[in-house]
Parts: structure tokens; sequence; C-alpha cells
């Protein structure tokens, strides 16, 4: 019996290892019996861990590409898989986590500078707080170009262009 040189062996084993990466389109398609959630797609969602991991493919056997410390982060979900969704967060990564780490609650990350949030629909009414970039808080509702959040119990109105977690013409209930 010959032996393979052991580079040649394990390019081999990579080669049948590889995973294959799905599209949105193909993510949907592929899964079992076209088992889906039944929920909209792209949606937002957040994460419901302070360790989330962001897997390169929908399954434990794809490696981690990166890991989230962030509870209640904004994502946005993109495909499906399975028990698996393709997720993007606010910086634009994508990548694949298991369903349980997300939860329905909705969130907003702060964007570019110091933002306001004010006490009323009005960007001349008084402030409630000040808010950095990425801070995260709780979406409780939007209407028109207006959203309502809640930042570690300061509650206020903010414009929706000024954060990120809410399509431009969703109303969030």
């Amino acid at each position: 019996m010959k032996l393979l040189p052991a580079c040649l062996a394990l390019a081999l084993l990579g080669l049948f290892a590889a995973p294959v990466p799905l599209t949105p389109t193909a993510a949907r398609a592929a899964s079992p019996g076209g088992e889906t959630s039944g929920l909209p797609l792209p949606r937002f969602v957040s994460l419901k861990s302070d360790e989330v991991n962001l897997r390169s493919g929908p399954g434990v056997r794809y490696p981690i590409d990166w890991i989230y410390t962030r509870r209640d982060l904004p994502v946005e979900v993109i495909a499906e898989f399975d028990v698996w969704r393709k997720i993007r967060d606010w910086q634009g990564t994508e990548g694949w986590v298991f369903e349980s780490m997300l939860s329905g609650t909705r969130y907003a990350v702060i964007t570019g500078d110091t933002r306001v949030l004010h006490s009323e629909r009005d960007p001349k009414s008084p402030a409630v707080a000040r808010l950095e970039a990425g801070v995260i808080a709780e979406l409780l509702e939007c209407d028109g170009q207006w959203c309502r959040l809640d930042s570690d119990g300061f509650k206020g109105w903010m414009m929706r262009s000024e954060f990120w977690g809410v399509y431009p013409n969703e109303a969030v209930r």
C-alpha cells in the first residue's frame, strides 16, 4: 500500500470538505423541504446574547469569522437556511448565525455624529439625551420621519435617518 504525501492528502481532503457559498436565493431554496421561518426577508432583529458566533456558512462545520460581543445589536436577516440565518450588521459585515441567538425585539444603533434624543417629534424640542455614535437604543415606535427610542431609560424621538435598524418607510408599533 502506497501512502500519499501529507500535503497532497490534506489538499484532497480540503477539496472535498470545502463549504459551498450560498446566495440568499440559493439558501432559501436549499432549505430541507423548503422550510423557512415564513417571516419576511429582509427584516431587522437583534442579537440575544453577549456572545454570538458569526460563521462563513449555515452550519457548525463552517468556520467562525467573527464573534459579536454586544447583546441587543440590531442586525438584518437577509437569508434563511433551515435553523440558520444570514445576517448583515450596520457596518455591512455578513455571515450566518443560529436562529436561537436572535431576538425579535427591535433595537437601533446610532450612526454618524452625536445625536439628540428629543422630547417631541420636533428638532426644536428640548433634548432628553445626547447619544454618541455606536450607542444601542431600543426601538419603541416609528411613524413617518420620527422614531421613539429608549436609551438606558431616556425615552425620546429621533429622526430615522440618524440611526440604523429600521427601513425608510417602515412603521413600527
